[in-house]
């Protein structure tokens, strides 16, 4: 399973980091390609870490994060280098492995962007490796996301609490292939979780 565990972040983590680069030098913040329809929407924006578009407070919260997710990563890692050695079954080392790779993509945004990229602007397209230097210092770069789809969009009606009146759109969030290895390799875990934790079970229980 190393083989193939080594061919899912290879694979997730080029894809991810190419996408990006692309929007990030190709697009201005807010531009948007419209692929099908309005339901599926190429659209640039910027976040400061958290999965899906969601952000942490200030920049003592950017810098926790990014200290916090690296961390993390690394823990990730350890453990799904030890599922490996133990050939443990292979649909959790495949969650994993995704989980793993979707934080570390992520992570390589935070780190790294703020120091070779320019900032990305609503008129302007960013620059890579600015004479001028970065946007920002070392774990304080911005995440870059493009997919959205606002499958289902329309208002609230009248009489729906706190929310009268306000636009509705289904799905909202806009993500990147990182956020997405991330959901995969969770939900892999929640739909074979039985076949999963069984056979830990049935080894704890023979020793």
């Amino acid at each position: 399973m190393l083989k193939k565990s080594l061919i899912i972040i290879f694979v997730i983590l080029i894809a991810d980091q190419i996408l990006k680069i692309w929007i990030k030098t190709n697009m201005s913040l807010g531009q948007e390609y419209h692929i099908l329809g309005d339901w599926f929407i190429i659209h640039f924006t910027e976040n400061y870490g958290m999965a899906f578009g969601m952000q942490f407070a200030g920049e003592f919260g950017k810098l926790f994060l990014s200290i916090f997710r690296i961390i993390a990563v690394s823990a990730i890692g350890y453990y799904l280098w030890n599922l490996i050695k133990k050939k443990e079954n292979k649909i959790f080392i495949i969650s994993m492995s995704l989980i793993f790779t979707g934080a570390l993509g992520n992570i390589i945004d935070s780190a790294l962007y703020g120091l070779i990229f320019s900032a990305s602007t609503y008129q302007t397209v960013a620059e890579f490796m600015p004479e001028a230097g970065g946007y920002a210092s070392f774990l304080h770069g911005k995440v870059v996301d493009m997919f959205y789809f606002p499958i289902i969009q329309g208002y609230y009606p009248d009489w729906f609490p706190y929310k009268g009146g306000e636009e509705f759109i289904f799905f909202r969030p806009v993500f990147n292939i990182a956020d997405s290895a991330i959901t995969i390799g969770v939900f892999l875990l929640i739909i074979f979780q039985k076949s999963i934790f069984k056979k830990k079970e049935k080894a704890t229980e023979t020793h």
